[in-house]
């Protein structure tokens, strides 16, 4: 899920509560696997010659200064009214996802160069989708495809290895806090991790075998599935 397109801690979250861990720990101990999972989905991206490194390092270092802040607000704050309008934001972007599929199948940008930089806006924006990802980083690959599709241009396979690297760079920077605070269970972490990590090989066959447009309708599919799963959760906990 997270390396066609993303949601996967939508999953993960849940079953590391179920097993005994408090909310903050769940949160820090997903990172593990979130970090290993991007680290071979980004080497595979990178043997079959897809995906830019430096455009991905340009786009990650305000991410990583975002996941900073974010880290350190998931310490200290209840992430159920985020969930809530995390869910309903999925929602909101369903007709954005419909209305012009092309422009999601279809690149429109030139290879990066020496002087082509993210502009301010877009640095901007992944500094606040780094703020969420360290916070929950559940659903965050969605947004950062949403961000490299209509705002940087690529279509949903450069899109998808672009974002396993900017989330494996990131995450690398907010585990730091998470260990910090001794919100980090390694051993079920590491765990998660041979599962992520294998999952991330497979997910990078997928979205290099199937193409674009199957890419496009898996993430439908996931938006849609995380929207209602988001809005239910967040409802039920309020209740």
């Amino acid at each position: 899920m997270n390396t066609v397109a993303g949601g996967g801690s939508l999953v993960t979250l849940p079953i590391l509560l179920f097993l005994g861990l408090d909310l903050p720990t769940a949160n820090g101990t997903n990172r593990i696997a979130i970090l290993l999972q991007n680290a071979v989905g980004s080497w595979q991206f990178h043997r079959k010659g897809i995906g830019r490194p430096k455009k991905a390092l340009l786009l990650a270092l305000p991410a990583c200064l975002g996941s900073l802040v974010g880290a350190y607000l998931a310490i200290q704050i209840d992430p159920q009214l985020l969930r809530l309008i995390l869910g309903l934001i999925f929602l909101g972007m369903l007709p954005v996802l419909l209305a012009d599929p092309k422009r999601w199948i279809e690149a429109r940008i030139q290879p990066i160069t020496s002087s082509d930089r993210p502009s301010h806006k877009l640095s901007l924006l992944f500094f606040g989708l780094g703020i969420y990802g360290g916070f929950l980083q559940a659903g965050i690959g969605v947004f950062l495809l949403a961000a490299l599709v209509l705002g940087a241009g690529s279509d949903l396979l450069e899109g998808n290895a672009l974002k396993v690297m900017v989330v494996g760079l990131y995450t690398a920077v907010a585990l730091i806090l998470f260990v910090g605070w001794n919100q980090v269970h390694w051993e079920i972490g590491l765990v998660l991790a041979l599962g992520n990590m294998s999952g991330a090989a497979i997910g990078v066959h997928l979205a290099t075998t199937r193409g674009t447009v199957w890419l496009h309708r898996a993430l439908v599919t996931i938006v849609a599935g995380s929207a209602i799963w988001l809005i239910f959760d967040a409802v039920r906990n309020f209740g």
